[in-house]
């Protein structure tokens, strides 16, 4: 009985049977595509070292430890002696006010410099930051000190991210130069003024240093802080600040370094 068909399992003519010593069917040559992926599975060349692989079992990764969080500016420690960290370089506007001294807002322009971001420091007092400006090669280094209104466009990208540190005292203007991508503001009040609760409720990040107890109670209203805070923000040490971000609020102490003690002296709160 004969057998025919054309699909793939058909008896082929040509092929041999078991026995008759006929060579078999011939293997079709690979591929270009196929002989590809399988020196992609080989590898190119020499095997390189074999090492064994990096495991943990179950008991031991409740012991891993991963310094989790936002990479930016250290502005201090924490009350439990852990670092703080701000990250003012972000893709999004970011509005931050200060109320407190000058050394603290130097502090921070210093650290941001040195994080590889440029500062625009608009301000009525350019005497005060000109020992910062001789200090990075006279302004040609990261930092430049611009009259008030008079700061230009800083053309902010993610490879050259801009702080700008508005100095311009209790009631300042409004700043031709806003927040934006990459671009940080820094606005610092000396004391609680009549734009402050504007300005507060603008910025995504506030912090505040020792005031006075009518101007914490002012502050726990505008800002819905607790009592506890309220009553902390009178007696607060020169070099901290409770900072406030939404629904977080946290105690910092900055901390300067030699080099900034040489420059700005010790923490203060007042200048």
């Amino acid at each position: 009985m004969s057998t025919t068909g054309t699909g793939p399992y058909a008896p082929d003519s040509g092929a041999a049977t078991p026995g008759s010593g006929a060579p078999g069917p011939v293997s079709p040559e690979p591929s270009v595509g196929e002989r590809m992926r399988e020196r992609l599975r080989a590898g190119f060349g020499l095997i390189g070292p074999r090492h064994g692989r990096h495991a943990l079992s179950v008991e031991q990764f409740d012991s891993l430890a991963l310094p989790v969080g936002d990479d930016g500016v250290v502005i201090g420690v924490d009350s439990e002696n852990r670092p703080a960290v701000l990250g003012i370089n972000r893709p999004t506007p970011y509005d931050v006010v200060l109320i407190g001294g000058l050394w603290t807002a130097q502090v921070l322009a210093l650290r941001a410099a040195a994080t590889g971001a440029r500062v625009a420091v608009e301000t009525g007092r350019a005497q005060a930051w000109m020992q910062l400006v001789h200090a990075m090669g006279g302004g040609q280094n990261g930092l430049a000190v611009y009259d008030v209104g008079r700061v230009p466009p800083q053309g902010a990208s993610a490879g050259g991210p801009v702080l700008v540190v508005r100095d311009c005292g209790m009631r300042p203007p409004r700043g031709r130069v806003v927040a934006g991508p990459w671009q940080a503001v820094l606005t610092l009040l000396p004391y609680l003024s009549p734009v402050a609760p504007r300005l507060i409720r603008q910025a995504r990040l506030v912090g505040v240093q020792r005031v006075s107890p009518d101007e914490a109670a002012e502050l726990g209203r505008t800002m819905a802080l607790p009592r506890t805070d309220v009553e902390a923000l009178p007696t607060l040490a020169d070099g901290v600040t409770l900072w406030c971000a939404d629904r977080d609020r946290q105690y910092v102490m900055t901390q300067p370094t030699d080099a900034e003690t040489g420059l700005l002296g010790t923490p203060r709160r007042m200048d």
